[in-house]
Formats: structure tokens, C-alpha cells, sequence
């Protein structure tokens, strides 16, 4: 088999160009037939990945953060579009994150991953393809949409630059508290039965399981159960917001009565008076956005995990 590596250098605070004399090595001492590559700017992933999988090598490999995860998700999709569907996918764990990693069964530490990747176990993921904000031609996710806080807290997350993974979220939720925050009120479509209307924190749209490293979204959420799970929780106080982060992070926040848990395949959120953030898989989808519509492709990628 043929591997396509794409390392981002700089994820993880430049963990992953440290990283790569050790995977070189591994791969190596496995007799993987592999090639290397580096990323050099945005999206540049989104189209090596591409490249490999129109190449037909047969696992394409992304060690990096989320981000650079979701272009290589992206690449790989538009290549299945075309017909080629030969390559499969996964990820050496070494960003900040790691949610996708986290939710899909991929081991989050660099070293487990390695195994993970030799080891060769596979199944087939859902993936998520959401239009709107500045994407109307849509992109796809692995993990996870967030709207309002969440997306604001990960805008204050990735200026912190002396840690990484749960504890800089932490500083960004602190942050975000009592720097932001004007909720958009939104009606928010269930699969064309329900609908909610509501002034709403924050919604979470996931495909797996966790975001921020370690916030607990959907923690029944299973990758390739032809479902989304969402997270919906009203506004609240400040106060009440520092005292519902313990529950995320638990993974206990429907037991609130601020959170709603639902299930879908179809949703679409729409803003009813002010703009939202959202991203996906920790990657801005906007910063003011007014509508968005997401639909669950079932079993659609072949993902190497544990």
C-alpha cells in the first residue's frame, strides 16, 4: 500500500514539524511505502489531499491540529465526488484539539496513533456538509459545527500561545464571558419536524463527540450512525454560563434546563434578528453569519482507528 503523509508544521505549536523525524522512523521501521509532505498556507492541505487521493494512493494520513484535518476531509471529498474513492483516511494526533481524533476512535496522542496507523483497523464515518456564512458553496466536517459561543470562545483560544488543548479553551470560555456576548435569537429546523425558536448561546452540530479539546458536546454521539446529535442551549446569565461549564466538560449539560439534546440528519439554523460565528472542526465558517443548512452523509469516508 501507498501512504500520502501531510504534515502541517505548525499545529500544535509547532509540534508537528518536531514530530516528523519520529514518524519518518516508524513508518520506516514498518516498511510503509510513504511520501511526506509539508503544508505552506491555508488550504494547501485541502488540495494536496486531493492530489493524493486522485493519485490513488490508498491511505492518505493527516498529522496536524482540527483545522488542517477538515482541508484534508475537504480535499478527499471533492476528489470522491469525481469517482475516486480508493483512499482511505486518518490522523496522527498532534494539534491542539485532536476532536476529530477524540471522536472517531483515533487514538489523540502521536504515539498511539502511530500504532493505530500500522495496526491498519478500519471502519466507515459519517461525514457532515454544511452551505452558508462565507461557504455557500458548502464544506464538509468529521467533528463537528459550532454556532455562537463556542465558535467565539475558539476565537479567544487560538490567541493564547503558552498552552494548548483544554486549558487554552478555558482562558477563551473566561474571556469570551466577559468580552462577548450578544446572542443571536434563531429558529432552528429538525429534519423539516421540528422546530425551535429561541435566543440561543450556542449550538453544537456533531458528528463526533467533543470540541475544545475536551468539552463533552454530544457525549453519546457515534460517528457512523447516520445521525447528528446537537447540543442546543439557551442564553444565560454570565454568572450561569461559568456554572454550566462543568457540565460540558462532564459531558452531564442536558441534565440543565438551559440545554436541549436532539438528533437529525437535515438541520438549518437561521439567525432572526443579529449575526453568529460558527466554524467548523474549530475552522471559521464566519464571523457574522445569518443562515446556515447542514446534511449528514452516511458512512462516507473509511477511516483508519484503534
Amino acid at each position: 500500500m501507498k501512504y500520502y503523509i501531510i504534515v502541517n508544521p505548525i499545529s500544535g505549536r509547532g509540534l508537528g514539524e518536531r514530530s516528523i523525524q519520529q514518524i519518518e522512523s516508524s513508518l520506516r521501521e514498518n516498511g510503509l511505502d510513504f511520501k511526506l509532505v509539508r503544508t505552506e498556507r491555508i488550504w494547501h492541505a485541502a488540495d494536496l489531499a486531493e492530489g493524493a487521493a486522485r493519485d490513488g494512493y490508498d491511505v492518505i494520513v493527516c498529522a496536524s491540529g482540527d483545522g488542517t484535518i477538515n482541508e484534508s476531509i475537504n480535499g478527499i471529498m471533492k476528489a470522491r465526488k469525481d469517482g475516486h474513492t480508493k483512499s482511505a483516511f486518518t490522523a496522527l494526533s498532534i494539534g491542539t484539539g485532536n476532536d476529530f481524533s477524540g471522536g472517531t476512535g483515533i487514538p489523540t496522542n502521536l504515539n498511539d496513533s502511530l500504532k493505530s496507523l500500522i495496526a491498519n483497523k478500519r471502519k466507515k464515518i459519517d461525514i457532515g456538509f454544511v452551505k452558508g456564512g462565507d461557504y455557500p458553496e458548502g464544506r464538509y466536517f468529521g467533528n463537528g459545527i459550532g454556532v455562537g459561543f463556542d465558535a467565539a470562545v475558539g476565537n479567544e483560544a487560538i490567541k493564547v500561545r503558552w498552552t494548548r488543548g483544554l486549558p487554552a479553551y478555558l482562558i477563551g470560555v473566561v474571556k469570551t464571558v466577559f468580552l462577548y456576548y450578544n446572542p443571536a435569537q434563531v429558529e432552528i429546523v429538525l429534519d423539516n419536524q421540528e422546530t425551535i425558536k429561541q435566543v440561543s448561546l450556542m449550538i453544537s452540530v456533531m458528528n463526533g463527540r467533543r470540541m475544545g479539546g475536551g468539552f463533552q458536546m454530544a457525549p453519546e454521539s457515534q460517528p457512523d450512525d447516520g445521525f447528528f446529535d446537537l447540543c442546543i442551549a439557551e442564553t444565560a446569565s454570565k454568572g450561569r454560563i461559568l456554572m454550566l461549564i462543568p457540565h460540558f466538560i462532564r459531558g452531564t449539560q442536558m441534565t440543565q434546563p438551559e440545554v436541549k439534546m436532539r438528533r437529525a440528519k437535515k438541520v438549518s439554523i437561521k439567525s432572526l434578528d443579529t449575526t453568529f460565528p460558527a466554524h467548523a472542526d474549530g475552522e471559521f465558517i464566519c464571523l457574522s453569519g445569518s443562515e446556515l443548512t447542514l446534511e449528514l452523509l452516511p458512512r462516507e469516508l473509511e477511516i483508519i482507528c484503534a
